[in-house]
């Protein structure tokens, strides 16, 4: 069963959005994911960019109309805190603040 049905619904609520995978996830690996996004059609506000956690790339993140927003996050399997917790942890404080990931240029 789809999750893209439910995705746009909540979207369409105003309901901020993030969906992450980790770039060694083998259970929804991440290509998989983009491309379900992408046959969502929502436009892109933030083109893909890296984003940093510990001054090295965690990771990219792109953001869609709608406060819908991907991330893939470097080095994580399926359990992304359990691979990489402080990549998580940047994540989640993000998203808890209302902002993208931080980049901070090497």
């Amino acid at each position: 069963m789809s999750m893209l049905p439910t995705m746009k619904w909540l979207i369409e609520s105003k309901l901020p959005i993030w969906i992450f995978s980790g770039d060694f996830d083998s259970v929804c690996p991440l290509p998989a994911t983009r491309y379900s996004i992408q046959d969502m059609a929502l436009s892109v506000t933030t083109p893909w960019r890296p984003w940093t956690a510990k001054e090295e790339v965690g990771g990219y993140v792109q953001q869609y109309a709608g406060g819908f927003t991907f991330l893939s996050v470097r080095g994580a399997g399926h359990m992304v805190p359990s691979f990489q917790p402080e990549r998580a942890l940047v994540m989640l404080s993000s998203f808890l603040q209302g902002v993208l990931p931080p980049y901070v240029e090497q």
